[in-house]
């Protein structure tokens, strides 16, 4: 397994996608083990795509895409800006409220990254702000977008693990807004130091409240839907993402009447794109997956880490921490946690860790990998679409970079955070 972990980590360095790479990787550990069937890397890619919970997946990206289709992303940037318009700094202060509300709707922080830059970037650098800020403040408060269900993070590692995915989605929503508050804490203060004027005058008045929560109410009450869907039995995680489907389009077409044939079009086109892309990495993981159960990697990684954080349960959790940040500075999220998932779980289950609290540092800290270089996805989308340096975008990210250690390591140690609304709602386990 060795040689095809360098193979991977080559073929990463010379620019081939990753889904190729982790697929002939994989099938590099069939070549050394001749006494293989040479036919099983073909049948675990298929056997793959036949899992039905991860019928999820691609629905629950159709479902965002119908939704942005439908005019929900200008109703909630309108909300953003009447909540919190009146603060200093508040262009940044909307892309904060913005990200957390789109949880609800793309559950990807690289697609939420990417539409907000184009969004707000302009408009924040004729207002003032540097280009390295605004880059910052795009890519970093994407970190709460798949915080919120539906978060497609979650969905991938409560397949690999068999975690409720109810329990997930439910430990996210306190957390997401733990995780709102730190960032907006973080721009009140680079505002106060760096000058930041407010962009409305005036507080806003309930009565401006109520109306923007009237026109943004299908998408407000969206993961909520969601999760009480799946608490009062009336879905299976792989249903609810269908369910989810049906929503969308009922909003779109008939709510906001704005989804109409050729918008229709359009987002049928970028979700197969993307759902092509997302279950090509899935189906080919699977070959690279075989090879870590048959080497009993797992079982090796846990008896060395539980070894050397002499069975500290927070010592090991620090490890595995670090760990995944560095790993996600070189390589994709999703990959990440579908690669890791069955190695770290029955890590961090064996030293005590709930599997939810575990999933949730997990996926958060994985994905903090987008925000930072070398090869951050998401730092790079932002800086590609304002033309920003990535020297200029770490200098203005410090702020960013401590409020999100800082909220993770609360995570870390108050369990409670995310486990409240799962005990809550679906009992304790």
């Amino acid at each position: 397994m060795l040689i095809a972990a360098i193979v991977f980590l080559l073929l990463l360095v010379t620019g081939m996608p990753v889904a190729f790479a982790i697929g002939i990787s994989g099938f590099t550990f069939f070549l050394q083990n001749l006494n293989l069937p040479i036919t099983i890397p073909i049948q675990l890619a298929i056997s793959q795509t036949q899992n039905f919970a991860l019928l999820a997946v691609p629905m629950f990206i159709l479902a965002g895409n119908l939704l942005n289709g439908s005019g929900i992303t200008a109703r909630l940037l309108d909300l953003s800006n009447v909540l919190v318009g009146h603060m200093r700094g508040s262009l940044a202060q909307v892309n904060v409220i913005l990200s957390t509300l789109m949880g609800g709707v793309s559950g990807s922080c690289i697609a939420d990254c990417a539409m907000e830059t184009r969004m707000l970037g302009p408009e924040m650098l004729k207002r003032g702000y540097s280009r390295g800020y605004t880059v910052a403040v795009n890519v970093w408060t994407a970190l709460i977008t798949p915080v919120i269900p539906p978060g497609i993070g979650f969905i991938l590692y409560g397949t690999l693990g068999q975690v409720s995915i109810g329990r997930l989605f439910a430990g996210g929503l306190i957390p997401g807004a733990i995780l709102t508050i730190f960032y907006m804490v973080a721009v009140s203060v680079d505002a106060r130091v760096k000058h930041f004027e407010p962009g409305r005058e005036k507080k806003p008045t309930l009565r401006e409240v109520a109306v923007s929560i009237s026109h943004s109410v299908w998408a407000l009450l969206f993961p909520f839907v969601l999760l009480f869907g799946l608490r009062g039995g009336l879905f299976t995680p792989s249903e609810i993402g269908s369910f989810a489907v049906v929503y969308a389009l009922l909003v779109g077409s008939l709510a906001h009447k704005e989804l109409k044939w050729r918008e229709f079009k359009e987002v049928t086109r970028t979700t197969t794109s993307d759902v092509g892309a997302v279950m090509y990495i899935i189906a080919l993981s699977a070959i690279f997956g075989y090879g870590i159960v048959w080497e009993r990697i797992p079982e090796i990684t846990a008896n060395f880490l539980l070894g050397i954080s002499g069975h500290e349960p927070y010592v090991l959790l620090s490890i595995i921490m670090a760990f995944l940040i560095m790993a996600g500075m070189f390589v994709d999220g999703a990959v990440l946690i579908l690669m890791l998932t069955p190695i770290f779980l029955p890590i961090a289950t064996e030293a005590g860790f709930d599997a939810v609290h575990f999933g949730l540092v997990f996926v958060l800290t994985i994905t903090v990998g987008n925000m930072t270089p070398p090869v951050g996805a998401a730092m790079y989308a932002g800086c590609t679409i304002l033309e920003c340096s990535v020297e200029e975008y770490v200098k203005e990210s410090l702020s960013f970079f401590a409020a999100s250690l800082a909220a993770i390591l609360l995570f870390v140690l108050v369990p409670e955070i995310t486990l409240f609304l799962p005990n809550l709602m679906f009992g304790k386990e």
